[in-house]
């Protein structure tokens, strides 16, 4: 409650703070669709793939725009979140009452063990994979493997899991429908200027930006470090900061990415723009003692792979065991 109240002062809304940062936001991203597309056209295609690279960025920072919209965080008014959280959608492909709502559910039982369909990347306990057979093993392993969870994740995310989300009936069927009409209308559009490489361009970018997204969703509570636990005993502002991660990958990265990097005071107080996030974390770190991932310790995070319960931490596969033949006599 305490750290909780150290950071009120930090959850301002300014309207001008919120336009500056996602009208650039909008040129750039629309910037990178028209150079990408021309540069492919050309067949030059360094500069492709440098356009690609940038469109990738800015549809993941439009995204965390988005997520900081459907917290009410990025302006100072609901009506202008509202707006601007349906007019982004179709650029994002996250519909924004449906991401809204799942996400919302994610922050109410972050570091939750019974209630880990809410969580964006499963994480499955020691005690389940021991009691898992052959084929669920395979699977998670599959699953956890850093070359399926990245493309194939990034991919079957945004152009199916999107599509349809979890609780999308729940939550409006309408808007979900609209959505994906509003996304193939854009689509439409690239195609009528620049023809199926125009769309097919923009598509490869979306999912570079799909594979940069789930990176950095893996690892906002997959690190090693982190906590969880089961309900009574788990403690909301422990979860929060311990089980969110503070990457440290330079403020570049940071405002390429909004600011998402500082996941463990998003949780704590999740009405913070992204726009006072760095700024919040620096004033918290007077008081706390916060860690920071850097890039290599990121990299090794991704050979951790089940939640060990009594040692409260993130662990790899144990390993099998191998049968020892013994000689016949």
């Amino acid at each position: 409650m305490e750290l909780r109240q150290a950071l009120r002062a930090y959850t301002k809304k300014d309207n001008r703070l919120a336009y500056l940062s996602l009208i650039p936001n909008l040129a750039v991203y629309f910037a990178a669709v028209a150079a990408s597309i021309m540069a492919v056209e050309q067949g030059r295609w360094l500069i492709a793939g440098f356009a690609i690279v940038v469109l990738a960025f800015a549809g993941v920072r439009l995204y965390v725009l988005q997520h900081d919209l459907g917290h009410m965080s990025l302006f100072e008014t609901k009506r202008l979140n509202e707006i601007w959280g349906y007019l982004v959608s179709p650029f994002t492909m996250a519909a924004y009452p449906q991401m809204r709502h799942n996400h919302n559910l994610h922050h109410a039982y972050v570091g939750d063990l019974d209630a880990r369909e809410t969580t964006e990347i499963f994480t499955m306990t020691v005690r389940e994979w021991e009691e898992a057979g052959f084929w669920k093993r395979l699977y998670y392993r599959l699953y956890r493997n850093p070359l399926v969870l990245v493309p194939v994740g990034a991919a079957y995310v945004y152009f199916l899991v999107y599509r349809w989300p979890k609780n999308a009936a729940e939550v409006g069927a309408a808007a979900m429908l609209a959505h994906n009409a509003a996304i193939l209308a854009y689509l439409g559009v690239i195609w009528a200027l620049a023809g199926w490489s125009g769309v097919f361009t923009v598509l490869f970018g979306i999912w570079v930006g799909g594979m940069l997204g789930v990176f950095l969703v893996y690892l906002q509570h997959n690190f090693e470090g982190t906590w969880w636990d089961r309900r009574p005993d788990l403690d909301p502002s422990r979860a929060a900061i311990q089980g969110g991660s503070c990457l440290d990958f330079g403020w570049v990265f940071d405002e390429l990415v909004a600011n998402i990097t500082k996941h463990d005071i998003h949780h704590l107080v999740a009405s913070i723009p992204s726009y006072r996030l760095r700024a919040a974390h620096r004033e918290l770190e007077k008081t706390h003692e916060l860690r920071r991932i850097t890039f290599p310790e990121a990299l090794h995070a991704f050979t951790l792979k089940l939640w060990d319960e009594d040692a409260e931490q993130l662990v790899p596969f144990p390993k099998e065991r191998t049968r020892v033949m013994t000689p016949a006599r």
